[in-house]
């Protein structure tokens, strides 16, 4: 039997995320493979490279840096997370990703994106660290609004949530069939519609499928959340989850914020990991 595991997003909710994720590298609990959708991939992806602590260290000490995030970025690159800095200097100089260790872990893992040509999600499996696969973990994180289409192997791509924020049906249909599912909204979170539509209908103005997908959005996640409680309750999936509301916004520059969201993970991780370890273990 498959175990599997799925990292919903949610931008800097994520550090939530990183925290489950190093609790369990700490009990060695590796899963046959994982799924990432934007803060999830981005976060998750050390998880395979076994970089315990990776993810809220470097978030941490480039908060204030201009160089990884802000509006001087945005405005200079047209990316609020510096495109070469975060995902090129920063795992080759400055805070090196294990290509490695990465390239020899057999557990696989997958990232999400959204082709903004038809408004769908691609899902991409990422066996070998290079910048290919960087630039794959980029465009699943890249937010509208936030970040330029990331041109790739062919695809036109922004944040992988829009197409498939919870990805639990799609790592079913591959054969996992026990999974672990991470989300960064507490439970009875509903999903709005996107209040900043008429921003986006212009900046994506070309992509109409894209413009739908994202209208939609709030549908397809809350469609999300109601298949992910159906397989909760079959026994299917184990949901992880905050007890309420993260405080934290989708950036931040406070690593303080950073951390205190981090260490919500790890309590909840400490919490669960009994638990997480009899579900991937039962017949």
């Amino acid at each position: 039997m498959k175990c599997g595991l799925v990292l919903e997003g949610g931008a800097f909710r994520g550090l939530f995320t990183a925290g489950i994720i190093d609790v369990m590298m700490e009990h060695d609990v590796w899963p046959h493979g994982f799924i990432g959708v934007s803060a999830g991939a981005a976060f998750g992806c050390n998880y395979k490279s076994r970089q315990l602590g990776r993810a809220i260290r470097y978030n941490k000490n480039y908060a204030h840096d201009p160089r990884y995030s802000g509006i001087r970025s945005l405005l200079t690159t047209g990316d609020y997370f510096n495109a070469q800095f975060a995902y090129h200097k920063m795992p080759l100089e400055l805070d090196v990703f294990d290509n490695e260790a990465f390239n020899s872990n057999p557990m696989a893992f997958y990232a999400v994106c959204t082709d903004v040509e038809t408004g769908k999600p691609v899902y991409k499996l990422l066996e070998e660290a290079n910048e290919t696969t960087y630039d794959w973990i980029r465009a699943s994180a890249s937010m509208p609004l936030m970040s330029r289409i990331v041109e790739l192997e062919g695809y036109k791509l922004l944040d992988g949530g829009v197409g498939d924020s919870i990805p639990l049906e799609y790592f079913e249909s591959l054969g996992y069939e026990r999974n672990v599912v991470v989300l960064t909204q507490p439970q009875g979170y509903q999903k709005e519609h996107n209040k900043l539509m008429p921003l986006l209908r212009l900046s994506l103005r070309k992509y109409p499928r894209m413009i739908q997908a994202l209208d939609e959005r709030h549908l397809m996640y809350n469609r999300e959340l109601a298949y992910v409680a159906k397989a909760e309750a079959e026994g299917r999936c184990l949901v992880i989850r905050p007890d309420g509301p993260i405080p934290i916004g989708h950036v931040s520059h406070d690593p303080d914020k950073m951390q205190r969201v981090y260490d919500m993970g790890r309590a909840e991780g400490e919490r669960r990991i009994a638990d997480i370890k009899r579900f991937y273990n039962e017949p």
